[in-house]
């Protein structure tokens, strides 16, 4: 999901810029605005219902990208193909019943879409969760290399369990606790804790959407868990997975407790404390049904290789995603098509700036990849697809910019970085951000965890150092509070909503800086000999180290 862009409503520090005098110096040049904005109206128009994998969207995303990639001066990158197909399975919940819950003081039923959302990772026709009793397991993490897990001792196999969302210290001022402290670990994400739940045997998995843990509201949660949701094809057909995994309310979730005899936020509290041991809630049972319309359908990465002039063996990857939500929860007005062009719009149309920019530049020494990544919005499946079977060797992979919407507030004497500080590409932002007179400012939420969120870190995982930037909150005119603002109108207003459409009147400024940032960087990497690592003890050195080890 694009989130970082939801990380200015927060104040960002300013970092230290590192070294830079080792580093190739290149220039910023202009970059085509025309065909940045010409792409991102074209990708988010109607016509293009969304661009939502395995639909009419999709085909009409990828014959414009093919297009636009040779028209920049690309060629197919792979293997003399412009796609790498991406399995996936779409699934569609419909005549979903209501979430009750039996057992308790007070029966309850949640109404589906306003109160709770639910779905399934199994490729099977029916789902039905049959008075399951109900255990809350606190923030659903086993991790055994910190001494904690909240399923020791319970026996969770055919249950529901009830998880928080974020880690037990994402309120710790600072970076220091059992979970990095403020900072999200991926214990935090949503996606680990259905991962988890599924390994203890659980029929069911229920978050407690809580907005500033989760980093957004509940409006967010609806349109991207409710209609077509996507898959990676397995050949189990995920049947080792939850039978559903869900959200439900806060209020509701506290309601819950009440009705079993507990105290929600008695027990979240002690949740936060190591040696938490999970609460079965009395005899309440859950019991939610669905049926499934179920779609196998290939999607498809879109790859563009600029080959480099001294070492084409060595590839700079930038990446973007291309696709959206498709057709989502309808606006007041009718209008259902969620466009997607902050989110992610212009990010792929960055890819066809960047690309035309470095054709008309020259070829750099190393090879230049442009990954236009599918279902973003639905895992990061496109991009784990290609960190799982990348096109080129990783080990043979320098390291990458990943773009995940463009800056079209104002220009600013800052960008946000997500992630900074992990690893040595903060250097060459520096470098970049010093031709403009501009620092880099760490993320102000790292609880949000949004280095985790977006498909950079399916390539970190594997040891690819990826950088992470985001527009910036300090505006040269308004400064923060200008800044904030208009992030704040974003996520109210247009995040992953219909709203999220093409303005003729954008200002495009404070994007062309960026849009020469993420050249200068990925030009950098192209035409130095360094091998970027992460720093010493990140969580994807170790994979690193054993990807180049084995290069040499």
């Amino acid at each position: 999901m694009r989130l970082a862009l939801l990380a200015l409503l927060g104040l960002a520090a300013c970092s230290t810029a590192s070294d830079t005098t080792a580093l190739p110096d290149v220039a910023l040049p202009a970059m085509p605005m025309d065909v940045i904005k010409e792409a991102t109206q074209t990708l988010s128009s109607d016509a293009f219902e969304g661009r939502a994998p395995g639909t009419p969207g999709e085909a009409k995303t990828l014959a414009y990208l093919v297009d636009q990639f040779q028209k920049a001066g690309l060629q197919p990158g792979n293997n003399g193909s412009w796609f790498q197909d991406v399995p996936l399975v779409a699934i569609t919940a419909q005549n979903v019943s209501p979430l009750t819950f039996t057992g308790g003081t007070q029966p309850m039923s949640l109404k589906y879409g306003p109160e709770f959302v639910a779905g399934t990772y199994r490729v099977t026709p029916n789902i039905a969760v049959k008075d399951s009793p109900v255990v809350f397991v606190g923030y659903g993490i086993n991790a055994p290399e910190k001494g904690w897990n909240d399923y020791a001792g319970v026996d969770v196999k055919g249950k529901t369990v009830v998880i928080l969302v974020n880690d037990p210290d994402w309120q710790t001022e600072g970076q220091q606790g059992e979970f990095n402290g403020k900072a999200m670990t991926y214990y935090g994400r949503w996606t680990y804790k259905y991962e988890e739940a599924a390994r203890q045997g659980a029929a069911a998995a229920l978050i407690v959407h809580d907005t500033q843990p989760a980093a957004y509201g509940w409006n967010v949660v609806q349109s991207s868990w409710t209609g077509e949701q996507q898959v990676a094809d397995a050949a189990n057909g995920h049947a080792d997975q939850t039978a559903a995994n869900g959200w439900i309310q806060l209020d509701k979730a506290k309601a819950l407790f009440a009705s079993a005899g507990q105290d929600f936020d008695k027990l979240s509290a002690a949740a936060k404390v190591k040696g938490f041991k999970a609460v079965p809630l009395g005899d309440v049972k859950a019991s939610v049904s669905f049926d499934n319309v179920i779609r196998k359908h290939a999607s498809k990465n879109v790859i563009g290789i600029l080959p480099g002039a001294k070492r084409p063996d060595e590839y700079v990857l930038y990446t973007a995603h291309w696709d959206h939500l498709g057709r989502c929860e309808a606006a007041p007005d009718g209008d259902d098509i969620c466009n997607g062009a902050v989110d992610n719009a212009t990010g792929t149309a960055a890819l066809i700036a960047i690309a035309k920019a470095n054709k008309d530049a020259g070829a750099p020494d190393r090879s230049l990849v442009f990954l236009a990544v599918t279902a973003e919005e639905s895992g990061l499946l496109g991009s784990k697809y290609y960190g799982d079977n990348p096109v080129y060797p990783l080990a043979k992979t320098v390291g990458g910019v990943n773009i995940d919407a463009m800056n079209l507030t104002p220009p600013a004497k800052n960008v946000v970085v997500v992630g900074m500080g992990k690893s040595d590409l903060d250097s060459y932002l520096a470098a970049a951000l010093a031709k403009q007179s501009r620092v880099a400012s760490a993320e102000p939420t790292p609880e949000k965890g949004f280095y985790y969120r977006s498909d950079h870190f399916m390539l970190a995982k594997h040891g690819v150092p990826m950088l992470y930037f985001d527009a910036g909150d300090d505006l040269v005119d308004g400064g923060r509070d200008a800044g904030r603002a208009a992030a704040a109108d974003y996520e109210k207003n247009k995040y992953h909503g219909p709203k999220d459409e093409f303005d003729p009147k954008w200002n495009w400024a404070g994007a062309e800086k960026d849009l020469q940032v993420y050249y200068a960087v990925g030009r950098m990497l192209a035409m130095t000999a360094q091998w970027p690592n992460w720093v010493e003890g990140d969580e994807f050195r170790a994979a690193r180290d054993k990807s180049r080890a084995g290069a040499k």
